[in-house]
């Protein structure tokens, strides 16, 4: 049975995404950062005969978080999808997000390699940090100027305003290694919790690559967010890149599907 969740369901319900809290970074974060009761965010649980959740879905504006264990009733939860505010993105494990795809008519699909990083693999403590800074707000214009420097890296209108809130709200962090006077690595995280953080924004300006500057802020932030005592997460796209963050201790966990109409 399908029912709206209300807050006197939390401890079942983050028990429950416990389990695979890295998978589950974007529903612990939206639910503690947004809760139960606002007009852009709902969370329904499907309940077993003994009241055990045996699936949940989270919207937030028009995206769609789907997650069980195993089999999930795609079926119910896909009528109060299209009964909600028109579906933007239906993501999440690739396992679970899949069994969506015979109802709806995705003409959209990318799927990313997901990794994580626990205490009892990092493999990189204790390295050089006294020339790494941590972001404030007053260093973003400086972040932006190198990521727009960068072609790999997609240049959002909102960026900008985006890693301000971000930094603000303490749901994510950068920091950042400058040389002459300039920005020339950094490392964020972003999606923050109390449980797990995802990395990303892993760059280095083109001028001073080849130097190790970006995987060692990547390695510092990872190193500070261990000792908070969560667990941290990426996604990739190619065997390239996820060698990088495999050195520090990254472990492939499965894969991220992202759907759209």
């Amino acid at each position: 049975m399908i029912v709206k969740a209300e807050d006197t369901l939390n401890e079942q319900i983050m028990d429950y995404l416990d389990e695979e809290k890295a998978m589950n970074l974007f529903i612990i974060g939206d639910i503690e950062n947004f809760g139960y009761d606002t007009d852009f965010q709902d969370i329904w649980v499907d309940l077993g005969e003994k009241g055990e959740i045996q699936g949940i879905l989270l919207r937030y504006f028009g995206n769609y978080l789907p997650y069980a264990k195993e089999e999930i009733d795609a079926a119910g939860f896909s009528e109060i999808i299209k009964d909600g505010p028109p579906l933007d993105m239906l993501s999440g494990k690739k396992e679970i997000v899949d069994q969506f795809q015979p109802i709806f008519l995705f003409t959209s699909k990318k799927e990313l390699y997901f990794a994580e990083l626990e205490e009892g693999t990092f493999t990189m403590k204790g390295l050089k940090r006294d020339d790494i800074t941590y972001a404030t707000v007053d260093d973003v214009d400086d972040i932006i100027v190198m990521h727009s420097s960068i072609k790999e890296f997609q240049r959002r209108e909102s960026a900008r305003e985006s890693l301000i809130q971000t930094l603000t709200t303490q749901t994510g962090r950068t920091y950042f290694i400058k040389k002459d006077g300039r920005m020339a690595a950094s490392a964020a995280t972003t999606a923050e919790n109390s449980r797990s953080a995802m990395i990303v924004g892993v760059c280095t300006h083109v001028d001073y690559r080849q130097q190790g500057l970006a995987s060692r802020c990547t390695a510092v932030l990872c190193e500070d967010v261990l000792n908070e005592g969560k667990t941290l997460c990426l996604f990739y796209n190619n065997p390239r890149a996820g060698s990088i963050y495999k050195r520090i201790g990254f472990k492939d966990i499965g894969m991220w599907s992202m759907y759209s109409e």
